[in-house]
């Protein structure tokens, strides 16, 4: 069990991520007492995509060569159309993320975020939500696709869009009180 006011979450993150999951969640995670490190392939910042056009950047706080996942307890993966589709072709994203689906622990995925949790075949088999463009993306890599808010299925956390944020946002937390989840339960599908 890690108690929320000590958890240190990684946010991985491109451009082209949807401007809300990476703000809201990072923003109620850290009223919640929690550290959160925007972790991406650049240095600098990064721009965030608004509905349908640029939106604000954010400052990139730890670069992904610099990044160990055993420094984090949880992950979180945001969508937008743009970041998902330019980490899941990137060797050492898709090494982080399996880093944290390996040991166990919380990873978090919004809208096209899933995208990631396809390209490690970590979704088959396991109830899972997305944004309802990649609905067919995740009943092809043998998820169990719900028209849900927010699902968990053995610490991997989906949710389908930012009106879902609230509860996407509450359910890491209350998944990362809960510790980390068995190998087992991780990778029970693959």
């Amino acid at each position: 069990m890690t108690d929320i006011s000590k958890a240190k979450v990684a946010i991985l993150a491109t451009h082209g991520f949807e401007q809300s999951e990476l703000q809201v969640p990072r923003q109620k995670l850290r009223d919640a007492g929690a550290t959160v490190v925007v972790v991406s392939p650049q240095g600098g910042e990064i721009r965030g995509w608004k509905h349908k056009d640029w939106g604000d950047s954010v400052k990139v706080d730890l670069m992904l060569d610099e990044a160990a996942p055993e420094d984090f307890d949880a992950l979180i993966l945001p969508g937008g159309q743009i970041n998902p589709d330019l980490l899941r072709v990137d060797a050492k994203a898709l090494k982080f993320v399996r880093a944290f689906l390996d040991a166990g622990k919380v990873v978090a995925a919004v809208c096209h975020g899933p995208w990631l949790l396809v390209e490690l075949d970590a979704v088959r088999g396991r109830k899972v939500t997305s944004y309802k463009s990649i609905r067919t993306d995740m009943l092809n890599a043998g998820g169990k696709w719900v028209d849900e808010p927010v699902v968990v299925d053995g610490g991997i956390i989906t949710s389908r869009n930012p009106d879902d944020l609230d509860a996407f946002s509450a359910k890491i937390i209350e998944e990362i009180g809960e510790g980390r989840h068995s190998p087992h339960e991780q990778r029970k599908a693959g």
